[in-house]
């Protein structure tokens, strides 16, 4: 079988948005919005870029190579295996699995506790049902696309549709003026702004459950499934374009009824809590809830497979029970303490996972050149290794101080000078090393 049915194919397209669609990706474009004011459409065409267009990309890049590892490879056996294991370790039980059941409970669970109930207690309780239900989808990864296909995505999209419709009935205002560095420049802020959502990290993750599910429907052919990973990311795309549009314009318009807030779980709080009342508070809760849920078993069940693929001692069911385990343990510590270890790990490879992706769309154009890898995650990973290592206090002053006189570096994008300059010397050296090559074979040509 080498076809898909449309309506698989929808599925699939709907279960891939709802992997990349957790909390992170609900906060964020409304705070982006209720700061950028006037300048939000500015902002949002960059954060596409990042909070879209890269994980999209990602989702293909590792269909296409078959696995992350593989597409690791291509630097070298050793770096495969280093970012490997740390991209499924911090995108999955390390911050992202933990942080999707403790962000839902601290932002609408939380502030409407009763005084007579223990936080601790509370947290431990919404967390044991989240992640039994967690485990329970990722025990079967080959049902994943009628289950969030067919049910859990639609019911999220559905309850995000309430919210907008509910604003057009009752308006919240209009846009108010740009503040911060959104209204000096908001085209690069709006691009630091889709690093937030960590989905370009998870793409790397959800390429091979998105190919897995595929092939579960009877394809075998390594191009029809890369083709129809491209056409499953742009269904994808496509509901993340609309949903974050909508969720920035009512951030947007917030701000002038409600001015400033700390985050977008406020911001939306707010919003919902004008348009429905105290009622709002529960559509909320429920929005946030099956948001979370929809990542965490992506990411669990991503990460279960790839550590499956490491040992024949532990099954990917002992590795989905220990996740989901570990994974609850973890978001009963704390939110704040998860963050304040994992961000520099992810702040130091997500550059890194860019440069990965883009060298991978351009492998007919770079003649799948290791030294054009070697040289662009060399320099890319200098920076922002060098950045994560000063946001934990460990400062390298000297390489600090040089690399500060980078271009962009003070817009936090002092990586990608570094990155064309690495693809255009693996360009140069590759060409040097093919005619040296050639010369040498037609000296010992001529010696016959």
């Amino acid at each position: 079988m080498n076809t898909l049915s449309k309506k698989d194919l929808s599925l699939i397209g709907l279960m891939l948005f709802s992997l990349f669609f957790g909390a992170g990706n609900l906060i964020f474009p409304p705070f982006l919005g209720q700061s950028a004011g006037d300048k939000t459409w500015l902002a949002m065409i960059a954060f596409f870029i990042t909070a879209v267009g890269f994980p999209v990309l990602g989702v293909v890049a590792v269909a296409k190579s078959g696995g992350l590892t593989n597409l690791a490879k291509r630097v070298n056996n050793v770096f495969a295996v280093v970012f490997t294991v740390l991209v499924y370790l911090s995108i999955g039980p390390g911050l992202g699995i933990p942080r999707a059941g403790s962000l839902p409970f601290e932002m609408v669970v939380s502030p409407y506790l009763p005084q007579t109930i223990s936080k601790s207690f509370a947290l431990f309780l919404f967390t044991f049902i989240f992640f039994s239900v967690a485990y329970w989808l990722s025990l079967s990864p080959t049902k994943l696309i009628n289950r969030m296909g067919k049910v859990l995505t639609p019911l999220l999209l559905l309850l995000i549709a309430i919210i907008f419709l509910g604003s057009l009935f009752k308006p919240l205002g209009s846009y108010s003026v740009a503040s911060g560095d959104y209204s000096t420049n908001p085209l690069v802020k709006g691009f630091l702004d889709g690093y937030l959502t960590m989905d370009t990290i998870a793409a790397l993750n959800f390429g091979i459950v998105i190919a897995l599910a595929i092939k579960s429907k009877g394809i075998e052919d390594e191009k029809t499934v890369v083709s129809i990973s491209i056409k499953a990311g742009l269904i994808a795309g496509g509901l993340l374009v609309l949903i974050y549009s909508l969720l920035a314009h009512l951030g947007a318009t917030s701000g002038f009824r409600f001015g400033a807030t700390e985050n977008g779980a406020q911001t939306l709080t707010n919003v919902t809590t004008y348009i429905f009342g105290k009622p709002g508070a529960i559509l909320l809760a429920a929005t946030f809830t099956l948001a979370c849920l929809t990542t965490s078993v992506g990411l669990i069940t991503s990460c279960s497979q790839y550590f499956a693929t490491l040992t024949n001692k532990i099954s990917y069911k002992s590795f989905v029970r220990i996740l989901s385990l570990s994974s609850m343990v973890l978001a009963n510590l704390g939110l704040t303490k998860i963050l304040a270890i994992s961000v520099p790990v992810l702040n130091a490879i997500y550059p890194i996972a860019i440069m990965l992706i883009v060298l991978s769309m351009l492998d007919n154009l770079l003649k799948e050149s290791s030294l054009v890898y070697k040289f662009t995650i060399l320099f890319t990973g200098v920076v922002s290794i060098v950045d994560a290592l000063s946001q934990v206090g460990f400062k390298l002053d000297f390489i600090s101080d040089l690399l500060s006189k980078l271009p962009l570096y003070s817009q936090g994008l002092g990586w990608v000078v570094p990155a064309l300059f690495g693809i255009i010397l693996g360009l140069l050296s590759t060409t040097i090393k093919n005619n040296l090559s050639n010369e040498i074979f037609a000296q010992g040509e001529n010696l016959k």
